[in-house]
């Protein structure tokens, strides 16, 4: 179990933000496109694949292992498994360590895991009220039952179907939208708006310059759709994001008290990320080329009100494996889920009171050097679909330390229903 995991190479779609219609791919189209873009680079074939494993946390219903759709999409032929993972917010991360645990254990040598999700494809759905009245319209048996029912349908329950993704982003244990766990920790930290707000227009500054340089031209595939349409680049993203243009936003998910706005949340969109592992032998049978190592990982639960706080409970075991601190990594990647989220992070990480009580530590760890977070922003500008963004910032981890010739980083993510996921990984 100890031997090592290497990193080949990896690829993602633009991740393309959410527009209050359904977009333009679907979840397996976008891994799909992915995938055959980094597998063109390979010099194996699909077919020589031991496993396929996909994250997704919102898949069709006519596609809900996608993992073995994708697979035989992308020609690995019917003999390669294709499986799915759902971990919220993790989901392809998830996939990543599941690939990392099976190569481990010497079931696969080679494999592709990643995460894909097409939120703004996620359904209406009708209330549980229009549900018994199809049952009872369709078993209804004369034409004068059929009319009696039919004249028991209420419009209203007709025109407010439930919106899906409102449900699936509500902790079902705790009664909160993701936004209001946000608002849980700006308060227990004293976060404010301000703060907030300035940590949002960073990561747009951030994402800007590093589309301006180049920094995600290696990971990003292009997307092409039926109609021959390219899109080619992060479409999230926006010049106009100042702490001033975003403070005139109103609060969304507490809107008397609160602070968090759509401004400095992560954005609701559609995107893939894939990247190969392989083992040792892999690596030598096929001559790859090796982007980095997956040394550990972590997963760890917490209170799904403080769902935000998930990285520093994933990230704060391996440290301690490893004897590191903070800023012994060279460069952190902590998914934006909000701005109050990350900033509650590197709150909870300074204060001794936490440090003892939440993590079991003598003291707090210290504060993070910013400068080593989100170098290239966060999904505050880029987006955060759910099953592929785990999966996104362990790639991009890996191409910054390989750009600015840094060694070790954690890659943390928060997850929905109270937990937290993390992955250190090394350069060569």
């Amino acid at each position: 179990m100890s031997q090592p995991v290497y990193v080949v190479d990896g690829a993602r779609t633009p991740f393309l933000k959410a527009r209050s219609r359904p977009g333009p791919f679907a979840a397996s189209d976008l891994a799909t496109q992915a995938g055959r873009a980094l597998l063109k680079r390979m010099p194996f074939a699909p077919d020589e694949l031991d496993e396929v494993i996909l994250g997704c946390a919102s898949p069709s219903p006519d596609e809900v292992n996608i993992g073995r759709v994708v697979a035989l999409r992308l020609g690995c032929g019917l003999k390669v498994p294709g499986w799915t993972v759902m971990r919220n917010c993790a989901s392809g991360m998830q996939a990543l360590d599941s690939a990392l645990t099976n190569i481990r254990a010497g079931r696969s040598t080679l494999v592709l895991a990643g995460g894909t999700d097409a939120l703004s494809r996620a359904p209406l759905l009708y209330s549980d009220k229009m549900v018994l009245w199809f049952a009872g319209f369709s078993t209804a048996k004369t034409m004068g039952a059929k009319a009696a029912a039919f004249l028991k349908l209420k419009p209203s329950e007709v025109l407010t179907p439930i919106i899906g993704i409102m449900k699936g982003l509500t902790d079902p244990m705790v009664g909160l939208m993701m936004g209001q766990t946000a608002e849980n920790l700006a308060f227990r930290f004293g976060i404010t708006r301000r703060e907030m707000d300035e940590f949002a227009a960073e990561s747009h500054r951030r994402v800007l310059a590093a589309q301006k340089t180049g920094h995600f031209d290696g990971e990003i595939a292009p997307l092409f759709d039926a109609d021959g349409k390219v899109y080619a680049a992060d479409d999230g993203v926006r010049e106009d994001s100042t702490p001033e243009s975003l403070a005139k936003l109103k609060p969304f998910f507490d809107r008397k008290y609160g602070n968090v706005t759509a401004g400095n949340s992560s954005q609701i969109t559609d995107g893939a990320t894939w990247l190969v592992l392989a083992s040792e032998a892999a690596v030598a049978k096929h001559n790859l080329p090796v982007l980095g190592t997956i040394v550990d990982s972590e997963w760890a639960g917490l209170d799904p009100a403080q769902m935000g706080l998930g990285p520093v409970h994933a990230s704060t075991p391996i440290m301690r494996r490893h004897g590191l601190g903070l800023n012994d990594l060279d460069l952190w990647e902590i998914n934006e889920a909000f701005a109050a989220q990350v900033i509650a992070c590197l709150r909870a990480w300074a204060s001794d009171d936490y440090c003892r009580t939440e993590l079991g530590l003598e003291r707090a760890l210290g504060l993070l050097d910013t400068a080593k977070l989100n170098v290239d922003g966060g999904a505050i500008a880029l987006g955060h679909p759910v099953g592929a963004s785990g999966a996104r910032i362990v790639l991009h981890l890996l191409n910054a330390l390989k750009r600015s010739g840094g060694k070790r980083g954690i890659a943390s993510i928060c997850i929905g229903g109270g937990q937290g996921g993390a992955m250190l990984v090394e350069r060569p």
